[in-house]
């Protein structure tokens, strides 16, 4: 799932709010100063405009039956389908009080789901994008939505006499009660967890930050599996891989995948979310690798087909000539207005990933700039 990037790429300085110390650098579970980047802001390029007409050719066929999904969505008659267009994958950090660059105030998130629902968006997992299989209603388009780090504020309980409650204040509770009055969207998020970090970043909360008890950490893990979200690694406390060598490297990430297997065993982690959007010096590392447990002579391995950028813009989509397995995928932090930006830039220059409801065919412009940088 390999593509060029066509916006520039933006990193943004690490923060306390996000998931670090007062220095804005990241801490372990036990004190020790982690790592911070700060890259220099970039300003996003535009997009190539498609040509012409949007007359549609039909694709070649697909394995499997015609299913053809519907919508309450009355505008998705008007969206012309385009198969090749790019996908959004857009980038939560800290879901609280306030919007800032690592927060989304939440009911600022709940509107923006509603704005993604109103113009014809409806959630896949990455695991769908890569495997093709997001079949969605004609007119409609998918948006991944990713949460990294693993904070409290993502997925936080309430304990009411002996009962834990999801608190609705969270982001998971947010979204599933948004779902609950709007059925076409399911529980397809990605949560891209750190499983070790300081400041609550270990599995949603540990030691009573923000209330959350540390026995409660893999029964989170094992809910949003059940409810059909994507489990995908973030590391073991959000270590900078450029400043380490191999070992130290697959380190970080093996550990991340164990904790996940210890939680949901036999899970097989597909995604994996760059910390600070950092590459290790050997990239490959961040593909595949393996680490021993030097105490238990365990060794795990792992091997991705995804590795999430932290920026970037849209995502070719799974049917565009250059998306490859494995790859690396662009995202779109959730700052501002851009999300709304994003949508608005895709519709000006047709590339905006709209589905035609037939799982048996990709429809297509007649003149497509898929291959634009």
């Amino acid at each position: 799932m390999s593509f060029r990037h066509y916006f520039s790429l933006l990193l943004l300085p690490s923060t306390l709010a996000a998931c670090g110390n007062s220095n804005g650098d990241l801490t372990t579970r036990d004190g020790a100063s982690a790592d911070s980047t700060v890259v220099a802001e970039s300003t996003p390029a535009g997009l190539v405009p498609t040509d012409a007409d949007g007359a549609m050719n039909d694709g070649p066929a697909r394995s499997g039956g015609v299913a053809i999904a519907t919508t309450s969505d009355t505008g998705a008659a008007n969206r012309e389908p385009n198969e090749l267009g790019r996908i959004m994958i857009i980038e939560y950090h800290l879901i609280g009080d306030k919007n800032s660059t690592y927060e989304r105030e939440r009911g600022q998130f709940r509107r923006d789901l509603q704005m993604l629902y109103d113009r014809g968006f409806r959630p896949v997992t990455m695991q769908q994008v890569m495997d093709g299989t997001m079949d969605l209603p004609r007119g409609i388009s998918p948006v991944v939505v990713t949460f990294d780090d693993a904070s409290p504020s993502q997925f936080r309980y309430i304990e009411k006499n002996g009962e834990l409650e999801i608190d609705p204040t969270s982001g998971l509770g947010i979204w599933l009660d948004f779902a609950r009055t709007h059925p076409e969207w399911k529980n397809r998020a990605v949560f891209c967890m750190l499983s070790g970090a300081a400041a609550g970043r270990s599995f949603f909360g540990e030691k009573g930050i923000e209330g959350q008890k540390s026995e409660w950490r893999h029964k989170k893990v094992r809910f949003l599996h059940e409810q059909g979200f994507e489990l995908c690694n973030h590391t073991l406390w959000h270590a900078n891989l450029g400043k380490y060598g191999d070992a130290m490297v697959q380190e970080q990430i093996a550990r991340g995948v164990m904790a996940i297997d210890s939680a949901v065993p036999g899970y097989k982690v597909r995604t994996f979310a760059l910390p600070l959007g950092v590459w290790p010096r050997n990239r490959a590392l961040a593909y595949k690798g393996s680490w021993t447990d030097p105490k238990s002579g365990r060794t795990v391995s792992y091997d991705f087909d995804a590795v999430l950028e932290v920026a970037g813009g849209p995502a070719r989509g799974p049917n565009d000539p250059a998306f490859k397995v494995p790859g690396n995928f662009n995202r779109i932090e959730v700052i501002g207005d851009a999300i709304e930006r994003s949508i608005n830039q895709l519709e000006k220059a047709g590339q905006r990933y709209v589905s035609d409801g037939d799982p048996n065919r990709i429809a297509r412009p007649a003149a497509s700039t898929s291959d634009s940088p």
